[in-house]
């Protein structure tokens, strides 16, 4: 439908939505915004990590129920120091999550394509990592190649005591199997800022309080999307002025030179 389209800048890092593969055979340029979101999407993964085993939510709506005054004290939650933290997809933003985790004393396990030369634990596969953590913090890319990767096995994996951070896209966690393992105490706890069909979020989540949600917010601040923005344009720009992008997507940087 667009014979004449040379370039397609994408304003965000993910490009699940893109078929980068076949614009690169048809000689076209697809360019992304990775780097920029990194702080503030590892800012959100630990943000929703410490939330759920605190129990913010809950416990802002106990204080402002009245529950405090008419039942006492909010029930006890679990701390967040010392914890075995898995990070399954350790790119640029799970590095950024492993070093803010670190701020917590955590013991730091990945999984991804394969090992790299980092501080960490490496396990060969979701399965192992989930087994071996006591919080799952997702951020590997979206798209057919990792969909439903946080399966039932990798949930029983976690356990109940476990919990799950999704700060990746919706698509790779099984939400049905999700709810179940929720609803059947298999799994722990949850803290999801992405979801299969969002903007749907499924009224089984709404009403689990062991659940926080949020509205995909992961790089959702004024200076990051800014920020996200700039280089967008500047994409655009380097383009025409010399034909090549300044942050390609993997499967276009033979094409951008």
């Amino acid at each position: 439908q667009l014979p004449n389209l040379k370039v397609v800048a994408s304003y965000g890092v993910g490009y699940d939505g893109i078929d980068a593969v076949g614009l690169a055979a048809k000689g076209v340029l697809v360019a992304h915004t990775p780097d920029v979101l990194n702080d503030e999407v590892a800012d959100t993964a630990i943000m929703l990590w410490l939330a759920a085993s605190k129990g913010l939510v809950a416990a802002d709506a106990w204080a402002r129920s009245g529950k405090w005054e008419a039942e006492g004290s909010f029930p006890l939650m679990r701390t967040v120091q010392k914890r075995r933290v898995g990070i399954l997809g350790m790119g640029r933003i799970g590095q950024t999550i492993a070093e803010r985790a670190q701020a917590f004393g955590a013991e730091v396990l990945y999984t991804a394509r394969s090992e790299k030369s980092l501080p960490y634990r490496f396990c060969a596969s979701p399965e192992e990592l989930a087994r071996e953590a006591e919080v799952l913090v997702v951020i590997t890319p979206g798209g057919p190649a990792t969909r439903h990767l946080v399966n039932r096995e990798v949930m029983e994996a976690l356990g109940p005591e476990g919990l799950l951070v999704n700060v990746a896209r919706g698509s790779v966690v099984d939400e049905a199997v999700l709810i179940e393992a929720l609803q059947d105490g298999r799994l722990g706890g949850a803290a999801l800022d992405v979801f299969e069909a969002e903007p749907k979020i499924p009224d089984a989540l709404k009403a689990m309080n062991h659940v926080v949600l949020a509205p995909h917010i992961g790089s959702a601040t004024v200076e990051t999307r800014a920020a996200m923005g700039d280089l967008t344009v500047d994409n655009l720009l380097q383009f025409l002025a010399d034909g090549t992008v300044k942050t390609p997507v993997p499967e276009c940087r033979e094409l951008n030179g």
